[in-house]
């Protein structure tokens, strides 16, 4: 196989790939089995291993296995990740809603102000950045301002993907913040 045989080839294994992985992940859909997905991993990384100059930064070979990292670098986040605040009771509720009033008033129209609310669920609430519609970094919420870089560890993640879709690429943004 030529050079030029094995980077068209990549090209399509890592579209495929990617294909399969987002139909199962995002849409919870079966489109292959996973033997199938497996061979055609297989194969890309039979053919990086042939052509290492031809390994990219977005291909399915680079995800990350593994222990996770015990140390951790730092990330300042794009804008503050503020947390939720609880509320047991309607009595919290209304006193929440007063203080927001207080930093936010209604001065001309005496519109209600409306609310999302949903149940807080525990869990970990990251930052994903992608500049030019590739991951760059992932990291922790931390304080708030500053959080921990968990960029490798993210990338074991397989329902989170390591390049988004070639709108978001060339849209004006080069940078988009997913949290």
């Amino acid at each position: 196989m030529t050079k030029a045989d094995a980077k068209a080839r990549i090209e399509k294994l890592k579209k495929e790939i990617e294909r399969h992985r987002y139909a199962y992940h995002v849409l919870d859909k079966t489109t292959i089995s996973e033997a199938a997905l497996d061979s055609l991993k297989h194969e890309l990384y039979t053919l990086e291993q042939e052509f290492p100059d031809l390994i990219t930064t977005d291909s399915p070979t680079q995800r990350v296995g593994g222990k996770p990292l015990a140390k951790f670098g730092k990330i300042k986040h794009f804008s503050p990740m503020l947390s939720m605040e609880d509320v047991f009771s309607l009595e919290e509720f209304e006193a929440w809603s007063q203080r927001i009033q207080k930093l936010a008033p209604i001065t001309n129209y005496q519109l209600p102000i409306l609310f999302f609310c949903m149940v807080k669920l525990d869990g970990l609430a990251i930052e994903l950045v992608y500049r030019d519609g590739q991951l760059v970094t992932a990291s922790t919420r931390g304080d708030g301002i500053i959080g921990e870089d968990i960029t490798q560890n993210v990338k074991t993640i397989e329902a989170i993907p390591l390049v988004i879709a070639s709108e978001a690429k060339q849209s004006q943004t080069r940078e988009i913040v997913v949290r």
